[in-house]
């Protein structure tokens, strides 16, 4: 086997020093969490864009051209 090699924080962790441990959701952490949004008044908002015009959809997104999320249809 070969060793594992080193990393160079500044390279592949752009800077950061500290490595923190991920914990996955269960199914039952999305259901209450599903409950929770039912249960306010969530009202998203949605700009939709052509799978074609993907790459002007990013742009808009980077200039923040809107508010909500940019949604590709098909």
């Amino acid at each position: 086997m070969s060793p594992i090699p080193s990393l160079t924080y500044t390279r592949e962790l752009f800077g950061e020093r500290i490595l923190r441990s991920v914990t996955a959701n269960t199914r039952q952490d999305g259901i209450d969490l599903l409950r929770e949004a039912a249960a306010i008044p969530i009202k998203p908002r949605t700009v939709r864009f052509p799978l074609s015009e993907a790459n002007q959809a990013l742009q808009a997104l980077k200039a923040g051209s809107f508010q909500g999320a940019a949604v590709l249809t098909i």
